[in-house]
């Protein structure tokens, strides 16, 4: 998946991976009240936060890589009808292997 953005400095782009839909007792939960997954894959990484010193630290992460972050971390933004969520490279818990 190629798309047309690059994350400034420490930001990362991610697409949520949704989880299977899973149905208890048949019942349906209506999408305004599923929790959003809190697991992504990597769409574009920004080159690194850059210290008081001038010194650039590059990011962990890179593009491809499925990600766990925070709850409530990051901005949703929408690019040709796919949601998307730029996050601080921070914000990242966990490579998923």
């Amino acid at each position: 998946m190629k798309v047309k953005i690059k994350p400034l400095a420490d930001k990362v782009l991610i697409l949520r991976i949704e989880e299977p839909e899973k149905k208890v007792g048949g019942i349906v939960i209506p999408d305004t009240a599923k929790e959003k997954p809190q697991q992504g894959e990597i769409i574009a990484v920004g080159s690194g936060r850059v210290t008081e010193k001038g010194k650039r630290i590059a990011p962990q992460v890179k593009s491809g890589q499925k990600v766990l972050f925070g709850k409530y971390s990051g901005t949703e933004i929408t690019i040709d009808d796919q949601e998307y969520l730029f996050i601080d490279s921070d914000d990242i818990l966990a490579i998923l292997e």
